[in-house]
């Protein structure tokens, strides 16, 4: 969408300030199959020097997800804080997630496809509604549920002291 590019060329060598608002419409023009709906502000900065452009963003809002247990809607809040650079070069390449190289005669930079992939990347994997975060705090950091038994952990059970028995 032409609303979220910065024409760079007629920018002076200094640092140059952007806000934009993403909102539904922007989902749907950039893809709608991680997040469809949201309200989103985002402030970018971009510092234009000679040889490169620096650009910070810092994109704040909320987003509507579906929870994975209940597939009830909830709304997300987010706040991100991303910087990249845009170096001069021969080819436009993607060099990493941070360096691009743009040709010096690149009219604009598409900032609403980076932060689309921002917003995307700071989704969570499992998708769980406000209200079931208290069952959440119970997994550990793998992922896995902990399990706390009520019995005495010294006590084997029984089917187990009978394998022993056999091992001898």
């Amino acid at each position: 969408m032409d609303d979220y590019r910065v024409n760079i060329i007629g920018l002076s060598q200094k640092q140059h300030f952007f806000t934009f608002q993403m909102e539904d419409a922007f989902f749907n023009s950039y893809g709608a199959e991680v997040v469809s709906k949201g309200n989103f502000n985002a402030k970018v900065l971009l510092d234009k020097r000679e040889t490169l452009i620096e650009a910070d963003f810092e994109i704040s809002g909320t987003a509507e997800l579906v929870c994975d247990r209940s597939l009830d809607p909830f709304e997300y809040p987010m706040n991100i804080h991303r910087k990249m650079l845009f170096k001069y070069g021969e080819v436009p390449e993607e060099v990493s997630d941070e360096i691009t190289i743009i040709t010096s005669d690149q009219v604009s930079l598409d900032v609403g496809q980076l932060m689309y992939e921002f917003i995307v990347l700071d989704i969570p994997i499992k998708k769980i509604h406000p209200r079931f975060q208290t069952e959440e705090a119970e997994e550990n950091e793998e992922g896995t549920m902990v399990y706390r038994s009520e019995k005495d952990e010294d006590q084997i059970d029984p089917r187990w002291e009978q394998l022993k028995k056999l091992k001898k």
